[in-house]
């Protein structure tokens, strides 16, 4: 990320622009949410899963269908969803209309994890709403989704088709 702000000795996050303090809270966010995963039981579980977990969370793609969805190459797909197998999260499937195609999808642990991620981020959320109450965080959730309309993103969130970045 680019630093564009004030000397570093004098940065105040409440003096930051909202589209760096949501970058920078949303990282941490996640971090945290994934440290209490680790700790939880789903080891080796890392941010690039998730772009692949929420495709198969509504489909059942085949490796170059989720490469071409994730704009991301087949290689890449490959390795990640090897990963997500050996950590028991998805399996591969003969498909229905053709058995030499192998279709992704979610295991129970996989379902699991998902869960287990709601849960964290559900429970970081409460600690919100406990520092500033329930007004200051709807207020925030709006000004977040007026930032995700102004660039353009709605559309790619409500179909679950974030793709990773950069």
């Amino acid at each position: 990320m680019y630093w564009y702000g004030p000397p570093v000795s004098d940065i105040r996050p409440e003096d930051l622009d909202l589209t760096v303090l949501a970058a920078i809270a949303g990282a941490a966010a996640g971090d945290a949410v994934l440290a209490g995963l680790h700790d939880a039981g789903y080891p080796g579980v890392r941010a690039g899963h998730g772009y692949v977990v929420q495709v198969l969370l509504r489909d059942s793609p085949t490796v170059g269908e989720l490469a071409l969805e994730l704009g991301v190459s087949q290689q890449a797909v490959s390795k990640t969803v090897g990963e997500l197998e050996r950590l028991g999260h998805v399996t591969r499937r003969p498909a229905p209309e053709d058995a030499r195609v192998r279709r992704i999808e979610l295991t129970d642990r996989g379902r699991g994890l998902v869960e287990e991620t709601r849960a964290r981020r559900a429970a970081l959320v409460d600690r919100v709403r406990a520092a500033v109450g329930s007004e200051p965080l709807e207020a925030a959730s709006r000004a977040l989704v007026a930032l995700l309309d102004a660039a353009g993103a709605r559309e790619q969130v409500v179909a679950r088709r974030v793709r990773p970045p950069g």
